[in-house]
């Protein structure tokens, strides 16, 4: 009989551990609450579980060591030593229950309530056996580890909140990693019976005696130390009444996140809090003033330049104006971005040996076939140096810039600086993309001035950790810092009036846009140790006349720089990189000094390309002491006597503009009857008519009335213009010639003394 029972049990035992490993487990995947974080690991936004629930997974080695100790002295005593069914706590249990006459103690351990929390249902004894069971399985075919994780996530908290990282944030607005005693006692007094514990102003006294009661029973079973324990009965915090809010900062960021993140649960971002509190209170402030002049969008981008880490992004003035989109992330939003783009045709340029900052260049009216550009304030500065220009954020010296660097070149330049080379298709853009006929979205701006902050070594700005990417140089560290240089001078049009009084943050550069048609305000810059874009405007397009990059932009541009930066650090003391070098340029022109340069400086030129052009505004000729009329070596006359004299000789455009300002001309040489000038200049530079223009007569008006404006910009002094052969006039060059149109196409050709000539087409309807 003996034998047959011991078989029997034995196989009974068989038959149990085969059923354990052969009967499925539990789904264990409720469906979780993705967490995007900020870079010290915090929750920055908490998204809600499929099921709307509050619901954060859990890692033990990220919850408070304590809070682990104190449940299971509180709960299951032998959980580390049992294997899912605590044999003599059901004895006691049922022995208790027994004495006393009703239920006092069901024995279960927190493998049996996981079991129930996987799968709910009536406390009966046969589901009391098949809890049991279950216990067993998860004991056997679990970590201890996985199990008390799995339970401390899906512990009930009241209302739609679930498990001990989402209470912690939900009861004391902070993660369980450290826990004060009394929020122990208080998450561990929850659970036991969420409706009448769970916080609320009706709960309050009953949550008070039962977490007063657990915080006695754990000092007294030695969870805590006695300082501690002192401290604890000291507390007179009280408990909480309330559900605080979920973490739910930087929204824009979370929901891009975790559309691209969708297999995470936790999203650890580049973001810093601090950065980010501080960027968005001043978004906050600055937003009603903004949205009063018909701005309703607004973006701030902000890097750390060192490590290319994004430290804050905000991605519109307000998440919850859905009238003006406001949940549209304009950091990834393409826009014309207006001259922020001109500081990177500068470094370029002097990088490759075309410019050097203090070059002398044009301003004046002019035109690049049917393209008439002009400046922000509809007026012309005349001569100025390039540095001056890019301060000022002229527009013609940097087209001018450009059809020498070359478009396409340039957009080349763009794309490795991670402008997305969708957006840079071959032969799309002209000469107007610099003043902004492009499109670029914040976050590439941000890129591109980080890479400019850096000495022109490019690397991706990153959201996200990523794995590290070779850094690219686009332009050498001289270009770099001479570029700098130039945007940080403050006196200049874009300086904010309202910085005039209280000054701006030390060693920042900075450059504004405005987008034409008033659509985009721009505020880019740069500190020590971070860079900012701020960009405003309306999601739908909308023009205000108050879309200006140094009104719209810049004051919270200098708002977030300054509270960003290190007010105990010493400004860095302004040294030139080692690659510039000192060289002789002309103190007139800043062009490389030739023979003909009387007064020269020193400047600094990258030391790898240094310009070879020598001035090209000093021109020197043999002059007849007699006549004091120039000549060329051909035309020297036996007997006569000559000075070597050198001129300031100005392109005629500028002439023409100087002498409509009523300004001084230099003196130009007047050349001996019969002696052409240099047949090795340039040859004129035809302004008006555009290639292919096309005329139109009004009929009715009289064709006399409707002149064709010639014009053209050479350095000679006089110009011969054609029109199908006929010469139309000959005049200095500084003047215009008018001609009086006739129907049908025709050729304009203008010539200087020298016969070097150009020529446009004409079609006249």
């Amino acid at each position: 009989m003996g034998l047959w029972a011991i078989t029997a049990v034995n196989a009974l035992l068989v038959a149990l551990f085969a059923a354990v490993y052969a009967i499925p487990l539990p789904e264990r995947d409720p469906g979780w609450s993705t967490v995007v974080e900020y870079r010290d690991g915090r929750p920055a936004y908490v998204f809600l579980s499929p099921d709307d629930k509050w619901r954060l997974p859990i890692e033990l080695p990220r919850i408070d060591p304590k809070y682990a100790v104190a449940l299971v002295a509180l709960e299951d005593k032998r959980f580390w030593s049992h294997h899912g069914v605590d044999p003599i706590a059901i004895a006691r249990a049922g022995w208790s229950d027994l004495t006393s006459g009703h239920r006092v103690s069901g024995g279960s351990t927190l493998s049996m309530q996981l079991a129930r929390l996987l799968e709910p249902r009536a406390r009966t004894v046969p589901n009391k056996l098949l809890d049991m069971f279950r216990a067993l399985q998860l004991d056997l075919r679990r970590t201890k580890t996985e199990i008390l994780e799995d339970y401390l996530a899906r512990t009930p908290y009241g209302d739609n909140v679930e498990g001990l990282e989402s209470a912690a944030w939900s009861y004391f607005g902070h993660g369980a990693q450290q826990l004060t005693p009394l929020e122990i006692a208080t998450l561990l007094a929850v659970p036991q019976g969420p409706a009448h514990y769970a916080p609320s102003p009706a709960n309050a006294p009953r949550l008070k005696a039962r977490r007063d009661a657990i915080l006695a029973k754990l000092i007294a079973a030695g969870v805590f130390a006695q300082v501690d324990a002192a401290q604890a009965l000291a507390d007179t915090t009280p408990v909480p009444e309330h559900l605080r809010p979920m973490p739910r900062d930087a929204p824009h960021v979370a929901v891009s996140l975790r559309a691209r993140h969708r297999d995470e649960l936790r999203i650890r971002s580049t973001l810093d809090a601090g950065a980010q509190a501080l960027v968005e209170r001043q978004v906050h402030l600055r937003a009603p003033e903004l949205q009063r002049k018909g701005i309703h969008a607004g973006t701030v981008v902000v890097v750390d330049h060192h490590t290319r880490e994004v430290v804050a992004l905000v991605g519109n003035l307000d998440f919850a104006d859905s009238l003006h989109g406001g949940q549209i992330a304009m950091y990834d939003r393409a826009r014309s971005p207006g001259s922020t783009l001109k500081p990177f045709l500068y470094a370029i340029a002097i990088d490759r040996g075309l410019a050097l900052p203090e070059y002398l260049v044009a301003d004046v009216p002019s035109q690049y076939g049917t393209y008439r550009p002009r400046n922000f304030d509809n007026d012309w500065a005349g001569l100025v140096t390039l540095k001056t220009a890019l301060s000022r954020s002229l527009n013609l010296p940097f087209i001018d810039l450009l059809q020498q660097l070359g478009v396409e070149p340039f957009v080349g330049e763009l794309e490795r600086m991670g402008v997305a080379a969708a957006r840079m298709q071959p032969g799309q853009y002209g000469l107007s993309m610099i003043v902004g006929g492009i499109e670029l979205t914040p976050l590439e701006v941000a890129g591109m001035y980080a890479t400019l902050a850096e000495n022109g070594v490019y690397e991706p700005i990153r959201l996200v950790a990523t794995p590290p990417v070779a850094p690219q140089p686009i332009f050498g560290s001289g270009a770099a810092w001479l570029t700098r240089q130039a945007l940080s001078i403050k006196d200049r049009p874009d300086f904010p009036r309202r910085r005039e009084g209280n000054g701006m943050p030390a060693e920042i550069h900075w450059k504004t846009g405005t987008s034409f048609g008033f659509r985009d305000a721009w505020a880019v810059g740069s500190g020590p140790q971070y860079t900012a874009v701020v960009w405003t405007g309306n999601v739908d397009n909308k023009p205000s006349a108050d879309l200006i990059g140094s009104e719209a932009a810049g004051p919270l541009l200098f708002d977030v720089l300054e509270g960003l930066a290190d007010t105990s650090r010493k400004p860095a003391p302004v040294v030139p990189p080692d690659d510039l070098a000192l060289v002789d340029v002309c103190s007139y022109s800043g062009h490389i000094a030739g023979d003909a340069c009387e007064h020269r400086v020193k400047a600094l030129a990258p030391i790898h390309s240094v310009p070879t052009a020598p001035c090209p505004y000093h021109q020197a000729y043999d002059v007849d002491r007699l006549t004091a009329r120039a000549v060329l070596p051909a035309c020297h006359a036996a007997g006569h006597d000559y000075d070597r004299k050198s001129f300031v000789v100005l392109p005629s455009s500028v002439n023409a503009w100087l002498a409509e300002r009523n300004r001084a001309i230099p003196e130009a040489p007047v050349f001996d009857d019969g002696c052409a000038v240099d047949p090795g200049g340039a040859p004129p530079i035809m302004i008006t008519p555009s290639d292919g223009q096309v005329v139109t007569l009004l009929p009715g008006v009289p064709a006399g009335n409707q002149v064709v404006p010639l014009a053209a910009s050479t350095r000679a002094p006089t110009l011969s213009w054609f029109v199908d052969g006929a010469l139309i006039g000959t005049t200095p060059a500084s003047q215009r010639v008018y001609w009086t149109p006739s129907r049908g196409k025709h050729q304009v050709v203008v010539a200087d003394d020298a016969g070097r000539k150009a020529q446009r087409s004409l079609d006249v309807r």
